[in-house]
Formats: structure tokens, C-alpha cells, sequence
């Protein structure tokens, strides 16, 4: 399993006790969702090593779970810090406008009033704000990924609707015209 066919859940943060449990933060909307978890892949040097869960309790998005093989305070200090994964098949499926980042990736963008501008190359994951960045043949667009400018996400076609702000993608566009004309 490598990390692009993951996604990241949270890490863990300290251990718990004298048994060798430990604290998870799970980085997650609904931590609900993974009250059940059978199994998890702990980054240890850069690889993703599974690990069994013998017992999980959840406190708001933090989880005190115990591991099959860590039963000692010296086996729970070896793995602190360390992030934690699950395969991309357990996140929950979205609807409507909302997208996870990596799902989009590939999929054609159609403005509302430039039609085809090309495609999702990756989503930029800025502090403040995601931006869509998008491959318009030997150049890129860069659109905020704000629900307002999202007008549809049709996941059987991978089409992505837009209605940028005015302007926007005329900077772009006048850019490609005046470097051809270069």
C-alpha cells in the first residue's frame, strides 16, 4: 500500500497508560466514521506498516486505541509522532459540490462562460484557501475552490462546472494570446 492510494487520518500523538495505548487525533470531519476500524497504516521511515486494533474508544476526534504488538510504554514511544493512513475505500462518498482534492484531479473544467478551459491538474492546498490548478494547454488557470464558483461536480462524466469570477480567466487567456503573438 503506498501513500497515493491513501489518505491521511491523523497521527498518533502520545500513549495512554502503561499498557501501550495510545492517543490518535484523527484529522477528519465526522471521527465517527472510524470508530470501527479493524486496522491501520502507521508511517514508520517513510513506509506504511499495518497495524491490527485490539480496541478503540473515541473522544471527539481523538481516539485511545489499543494495537495488536504494542503492549509496552518502550513499543508506544517507538511510534509517537508517527502519521497514520487508511486506504482511500474508506472514505465516506460525497455529493453535490463537496469533493475530496484527490478525487478531482484529471477532471475536464467547463466555465459557465468560456466553456472548456481544461483540466484539474491538482489542487493547491493553501492555509487560507484551495485553489484549482488547471492545465490549459501549454499554461495554467488558477481558480479558487469556493462552493460559490463550483456550479456542478459530475463524478460519472469527471466534469467540473465552473462560473469564475469576471475576469479571471481572461487574464489567463489574454496571457496565452499575447505569448503566442511573442
Amino acid at each position: 500500500m503506498t501513500k497515493n492510494e491513501c489518505f491521511n487520518l491523523g497521527y498518533i500523538a502520545k500513549r495512554v497508560g502503561n499498557f501501550g495505548e495510545l492517543a490518535f487525533v484523527l484529522d477528519v470531519d465526522n471521527p465517527s466514521n472510524y470508530n470501527k476500524l479493524e486496522s491501520v497504516f502507521v508511517e514508520l521511515n517513510n513506509t506504511l506498516v499495518p497495524f491490527f486494533i485490539k480496541k478503540i474508544q473515541l473522544r471527539g476526534n481523538t481516539a485511545v486505541v489499543a494495537i495488536e504488538g504494542i503492549d509496552t510504554i518502550e513499543k508506544a514511544e517507538e511510534i509517537i509522532k508517527s502519521s497514520l493512513y487508511l486506504p482511500l475505500s474508506f472514505l465516506p462518498a460525497l455529493k453535490g459540490k463537496k469533493f475530496y482534492f484527490h478525487e478531482i484531479v484529471g477532471y475536464a473544467v467547463n466555465d459557465k462562460l468560456h466553456g472548456d478551459i481544461g483540466s484539474v491538474e491538482k489542487i493547491l492546498d493553501f492555509p487560507h484557501q484551495a485553489i484549482f490548478q488547471i492545465k490549459f494547454g501549454e499554461h495554467e488557470i488558477l481558480i479558487p475552490a469556493k462552493e460559490e464558483f463550483i456550479v456542478s461536480i459530475n463524478r460519472i462524466t469527471k466534469m467540473l462546472m465552473l462560473d469564475a469570477p469576471e475576469g479571471l480567466i481572461d487574464i489567463y487567456i489574454n496571457n496565452k494570446e499575447e505569448d503566442a503573438e511573442n
